[in-house]
């Protein structure tokens, strides 16, 4: 009896702690989950409880995420971002968000990712960056430590390359949305076509995720352009790779003739100097012999 009377307590106690907690008066507080989508915001809002464990702040006018705020969230498990005017996202924007699981900032005018913005979210499963349309690249391991990370969405991203690198450790990753992009399938874009025909993912947007340049690769969905890639990018050789082979077959030429110079050097200097020593030996033998002959002519004849 006494266990559940002090059980109601506690519970009594939560309620009264999640009801007594600040909210932003532009939001909706609910148990855990703060809405604020279509406030009109232009900063981010104040007084969020600290518990929150969904937080949506869509259809704003937000241009900047501060980390400090955002990293008093510690058990902040969904952040939807969307449809503002963020212009970029840094490596200290999400540092404190370690149980994020989905992040949606999708509908924004990113023009920057920095290197490894998401390498904090360890446990992040979903993460959706479509409709940038200024952001056109992503850097050398954007993701790095993602590794829990399913869901990738890059749709209209304005994308025109993507380098392996910038997926390499996401092993848990299984869909992947592309489309909507510019990609320029050159020689640039040879590696991450490699990474998409070996790794198997899956492409629900495949066949919309097409080249744009060059022409005659126009409308190749790139998931499948990595061979015509390869045959293009390594048999095909440019004013750049003929000189170089030139400047290979020159530098091996004047090496080579210098090294028979050296060996003919070498073998003269070797053969001069043995014949040398050959007459040395001789005149030595010569000198000896006439010495032998002298002393013995010197020595008196008995009869």
């Amino acid at each position: 009896m006494l266990y559940l009377s002090l059980s109601w307590l506690l519970l009594v106690l939560e309620l009264g702690l999640v009801l007594g907690s600040k909210c932003p008066t532009s939001c909706q507080c609910l148990a855990q989950e703060v809405l604020c989508s279509g406030a009109g915001l232009t900063e981010y809002p104040d007084n969020l409880p600290l518990d929150t464990r969904r937080l949506s702040l869509a259809h704003n006018n937000l241009t900047v995420l501060p980390s400090l705020e955002l990293g008093l969230l510690r058990d902040l498990v969904f952040l939807d971002c969307s449809h503002n005017q963020l212009k970029e996202v840094l490596e200290s924007t999400f540092a404190g968000l370690i149980r994020l699981l989905n992040l949606d900032l999708s509908c924004n005018q990113l023009t920057v990712v920095g290197p490894g913005t998401f390498s904090p979210l360890h446990g992040l499963l979903q993460l959706n960056l479509s409709h940038n349309p200024q952001l056109q690249t992503l850097p050398p391991n954007a993701f790095g430590n993602d590794s829990a990370l399913q869901l990738l969405d890059l749709r209209h991203a304005g994308l025109h390359r993507l380098d392996r690198t910038s997926f390499s450790g996401l092993s848990a990753l299984n869909t992947l949305y592309l489309s909507g992009n510019p990609w320029s399938c050159n020689c640039s874009l040879l590696d991450f076509t490699i990474f998409l025909l070996v790794k198997h993912h899956s492409y629900p947007d495949e066949l919309n995720a097409t080249c744009s340049e060059p022409v005659e690769m126009a409308g190749w969905p790139i998931a499948e352009a990595g061979n015509p890639l390869r045959y293009l990018c390594l048999t095909n050789l440019n004013v750049l790779d003929y000189l170089f082979l030139f400047l290979i077959g020159f530098c091996i030429f004047v090496g080579g003739t210098l090294a028979a110079w050296m060996t003919g050097v070498c073998a003269v200097l070797y053969q001069r100097a043995l014949h040398t020593a050959e007459e040395e030996d001789e005149e030595e033998h010569l000198w000896n012999h006439s010495r032998m002959q002298a002393g013995h002519d010197s020595f008196p004849h008995f009869i």
